[in-house]
């Protein structure tokens, strides 16, 4: 019997796996806010809670993705994710909601870093870099049919019937990958080092030693807690910035849920559009292009979050929330191989992970005040301090850009013939 294609697979997961999170979350922006009647600090503290979860388990779930099985944990993960995302579209209540943060935030760590350490293995390191980028544009278009789905089942259905959808597809997707996820070319510790803290332990120092001998992934650790401090605010944010400060036309003011999707439907199809620009021209294979192109984009993201607090006009607020969008989605992929970089096998699903838990102190740490300040004075000022906060991260990109880059890994076939 022919084992299914692993690159198919990881761009099938990607595809089915944005569609999902997007028809949860269109309706729960609007679900927060209007249903659950949860204040602005309110708000912030659900994502503050979802970041810690990811900040406690990151580490650990990366390290047993490294010792037992990426697979297993990759499973684990979406099951969690499912649950959760059941549990919030139930309760339409703070408490009930904090929980459902804690239960998808712990299976999204089950797949942060063993999802990219999984097809790294599979097919090889460089192949996957460029698979980054092609998940990404397939998972935009997972994102697209979401939307569209969130946008017409939203006419017929409350907000809660739609995450809760959202959750029993995950739990479904779970089941469709142990049948199409293969596990060939990774090598678990052995059966009798496999239930030691020692182990775990072993694989946790050497990850942090590896990031540590780097300069280079020192900085982009560094990148990722600024990308966490400014990103909170804005997440939790802007739904309600645009309800409060602006009417929407028409139909829209009576349905949100369908002005949401058509407008995440405009804001991922230009993402796709960038996305397959930046995939066509940027050498994966090159380190530097990637920094430099980090650098402009976090600028476009910080100057552009400016123009969406104070914009006095709604076209021009969601103009620049597209623009927004599409520079966002950049964000991951190019992350993602710029910390892939030469990684050793045992340890590249907690190097992923430790870049991911920087991300997530970066939320927890700048979540709550972004979230006080919005509750005290205003929700357009709250937002501005989260684009500043995100400037000295143009420090950091620069100084990557400076330090010496690692050389360039060897093709699989290179591997092979040295064998």
């Amino acid at each position: 019997m022919k084992q299914p294609d692993s690159t198919k697979t990881f761009l099938f997961l990607a595809f089915t796996s944005s569609a999902l999170f997007s028809l949860a979350f269109t309706a729960m922006s609007v679900y927060e806010v209007k249903t659950a009647a949860l204040n602005p600090l309110q708000l912030v503290l659900v994502g503050t809670v979802l970041e810690a979860s990811v900040f406690v388990c990151e580490i650990p779930t990366g390290v047993v993705a490294d010792v037992y099985s990426r697979r297993l944990s990759i499973l684990i993960g979406h099951v969690l994710m499912g649950i959760g995302f059941v549990v919030e579209g139930s309760f339409p209540a703070f408490l009930p909601i904090l929980l459902a943060q804690v239960l998808w935030g712990t299976g999204y760590t089950f797949t942060s870093g063993a999802t990219e350490a999984w097809i790294s293995d599979e097919i090889g390191e460089e192949r996957a870099n460029r698979a980054f980028l092609t998940a990404n544009r397939w998972g935009l278009l997972g994102s697209l049919v979401g939307l569209v789905a969130a946008s017409l089942l939203g006419l017929f259905l409350p907000t809660g019937t739609l995450i809760r959808i959202s959750g029993a597809g995950r739990i479904l997707l779970a089941v469709l990958l142990v049948f199409l996820m293969t596990e060939s070319h990774y090598h678990p510790a052995r059966a009798e080092e496999r239930g030691t803290w020692h182990r775990m332990g072993d694989t946790l120092r050497k990850g942090i030693r590896t990031v540590r001998a780097r300069p280079v992934l020192l900085s982009i650790l560094g990148v990722g807690l600024f990308y966490g401090l400014y990103s909170e605010g804005f997440d939790r944010l802007w739904v309600k910035h645009l309800l409060d400060a602006f009417s929407l036309p028409g139909f829209f003011a009576r349905d949100q849920v369908v002005f949401f999707s058509l407008l995440n439907i405009v804001s991922t199809l230009l993402s796709v559009g960038v996305t397959a620009l930046v995939e066509k021209r940027l050498d994966m294979r090159e380190t530097r292009p990637l920094g430099r192109l980090m650098f402009w984009i976090t600028t476009g993201i910080s100057s552009m979050l400016l123009v969406f607090s104070w914009a006095p006009w709604l076209g021009l607020a969601l103009g620049t929330y597209l623009l927004i969008s599409a520079l966002r989605n950049l964000v991951a992929p190019l992350t993602n191989a710029w910390v892939n970089r030469r990684l050793e096998s045992d340890v590249r699903a907690t190097v992923l992970s430790l870049s991911s838990q920087v991300d997530s102190f970066g939320q927890i740490a700048g979540g709550p005040a972004i979230g006080w300040l919005a509750d005290v004075l205003s929700v357009p000022l709250a937002i501005s301090v989260s684009a500043l906060s995100l400037t000295p991260a143009l420090g950091l990109i620069a100084r990557a850009n400076r330090q010496p880059q690692l050389a360039e890994p060897e093709t699989p076939a290179a591997s092979d013939a040295k064998t």
